[in-house]
């Protein structure tokens, strides 16, 4: 073979290669990538809806995490049992009585929270559950209404959980605000646990959110990670007891391989108790 064929035969061999190479990203980054984090199996209607929070300045702020199935009512009861207390709204007082909590190391259970936005309202509902003497560090929850009807009629509602670790410094304005705990991940476990004990859910689901996201920022520039999945819990309506173990419907195979990698890389320590 003359030196001619073979320097043909050695740039189709490169031409066949680069193409196998091209063909793999493209199936890797535009076709199975997605599908290990876009699931929306249930509730579709929420597959085009942002994932993130906003802050007053427009600034991206908490990611959704959580979300909750029945109607306004069923929220507020299911929270009131799992023990979680109704926010004040941010009043010049309740901002006088958060300060005097925190600087004097006394309870405030309702304490407000600074609002969020998600597309473009101020969340509906706001909970939290005391982690200590003062509003310094607590668990917390805002919730919008996502949906008017989901895939069984009622209202769906999103929510983010995190997890207040003491008062400081936004690092994006400066201005006086909560820093969060990188880890809201388990904040969003200890909401869906604390409604479980109280036996208010039917069943549980997850769907995607951000997708796993290990360096992200609030909008007070707090990091956090995330397997970036959104657990939901669909509401006992009414006054009535749910089940003592709820059936948690299982994700899709690829994004239960997902989760499995992802907690064997994630970091596992937090600031909470």
């Amino acid at each position: 073979m003359t030196n001619i064929a073979k320097s043909g035969t050695r740039k189709r061999r490169w031409r066949y290669r680069l193409a196998v190479v091209l063909l793999t990203y493209l199936a890797l980054a535009y076709f199975l990538a997605p599908l290990l984090w876009i699931h929306h199996e249930r509730e579709a209607g929420l597959a085009s809806l942002p994932m993130v929070t906003r802050t007053s300045d427009d600034i991206p702020a908490d990611p959704l995490n959580v979300g909750l199935v029945g109607s306004g009512e069923d929220v507020v009861r299911a929270m009131n049992a799992a023990g979680w207390f109704a926010a004040d709204a941010v009043t010049l007082r309740s901002s006088i009585e958060i300060v005097g909590s925190v600087v004097l190391d006394r309870p405030y259970r309702n304490a407000p929270v600074s609002p969020l936005y998600y597309l473009g309202k101020k969340e509906q509902y706001a909970f939290e559950k005391p982690a200590g003497n003062s509003a310094d560090r607590r668990n917390h929850v805002r919730f919008w209404k996502a949906l008017e009807k989901g895939d069984d009629g009622r209202p769906v509602w999103l929510g983010a959980a995190t997890f207040d670790r003491g008062v400081g410094l936004s690092h994006d304005t400066g201005q006086v605000t909560h820093h969060i705990d990188a880890n809201i991940d388990a904040e969003r476990d200890l909401l869906m646990t604390d409604l479980h004990e109280a036996r208010v859910v039917s069943n549980f689901f997850q769907i995607s959110g951000i997708g796993p996201t290990m360096f992200g920022r609030n909008g007070g520039g707090d990091p956090y990670y995330t397997d970036g999945e959104r657990h939901i819990a669909v509401l006992v309506p009414g006054a009535a007891n749910g089940p003592a173990d709820p059936p948690t419907i299982p994700p899709p195979a690829l994004i239960a391989l997902k989760d499995a990698i992802w907690h064997g890389i994630a970091p596992k320590a937090d600031s909470r108790p």
